[in-house]
């Protein structure tokens, strides 16, 4: 890498925390050595207090732009001159793209975690989902499945103070998609937890639970809510296969790793930075078997 770098190379970069584990910085700088892109990609360890100083950074470094994974999301929302209309809706940006010192938040984890799905041969439309979690991930996976045709969503996170922007964000979705039935539940509840499951051909952990130092936990306490013909993925992707998707597995579900939403995310993020698609097809064969 160092023989391409050069006083016109530009940074861009991860925030987020924890960030040693992430798989972002090979996959970006693999992609722009591949497409000769005079750009290098590194990742920053940043508490949510920080990342008003990060924001600022991106500005004083001329950066091209950042990603943003937990728990930074809506908080670098805060410090955008504008925000696409899913990042708006959403009120979280994983994608930060700096034009001339006007940074503009994008939200692709939602289109990441669709495209992974129909990676492995499922589609979201006419299926019900449950969903566990109400950050930005998670908000941002809720909005693109209703987008895309799911019938019927539920929600499933922790009733703390930020409890109420999970139900505002429910019924925005049921403004835009009345068609498709939102509902809320507190996510210690484990046994409506269990009877939604049971009801899904679909469930989705957006926590951080399951990630490092966290990977010996699982946001579902009963495993026979697990079954035979039931999709369980997780937007944790280290460990690759998390306690989740470990369980999941033996009761004979179909099991599908974070590593896909990573990629696919980051191909749409790519092509905000760059123009350019990312080769997708390239980058799985190296980083994602």
């Amino acid at each position: 890498m160092e023989s391409r770098i050069s006083g016109t190379t530009g940074l861009l970069a991860l925030i987020g925390s924890p960030v040693g584990h992430s798989g972002s910085p090979a996959m970006y700088n693999y992609s722009f050595q591949r497409l000769g892109l005079d750009y290098v990609y590194t990742a920053f360890d940043i508490k949510e207090e920080e990342v008003a100083k990060a924001v600022d950074a991106i500005r004083t470094f001329q950066m091209r732009g950042c990603n943003v994974t937990m728990p930074d999301k809506t908080e670098a929302a805060k410090y955008m001159d504008e925000l696409s209309p899913a990042a708006q809706i959403i009120g979280a940006v994983n994608t930060i793209v700096n034009d001339n010192g006007r940074l503009t938040g994008y939200i692709t984890d939602g289109e990441g975690f669709v495209n992974n799905l129909r990676d492995h041969g499922v589609e979201i439309k006419g299926k019900k989902i449950t969903v566990a979690g109400g950050g930005g991930a998670a908000t941002a996976i809720q909005v693109q499945c209703a987008l895309d045709g799911a019938r019927e969503i539920s929600i499933f996170n922790i009733k703390d103070a930020f409890f109420e922007r999970t139900l505002e964000t429910a019924e925005k979705i049921r403004s835009a998609k009345p068609e498709c039935t939102v509902q809320v539940y507190d996510i210690a509840d484990q046994a409506k937890m269990k009877e939604e499951i049971g009801s899904s051909d679909i469930f989705a952990n957006a926590t951080i639970v399951g990630m490092k130092p966290m990977e010996h936990e699982s946001v579902v306490k009963d495993v026979t809510a697990f079954r035979p013909g039931l999709v369980v993925c997780d937007a944790v992707y280290h460990p690759k296969k998390t306690k989740l998707l470990k369980e999941a597995e033996e009761a004979g579900c179909t099991c599908i790793t974070g590593e896909g939403m990573l990629l696919w995310q980051g191909a749409a993020a790519f092509k905000l930075y760059t123009g350019l698609d990312m080769p997708v097809t390239e980058v799985k064969e190296k980083f994602f078997q």
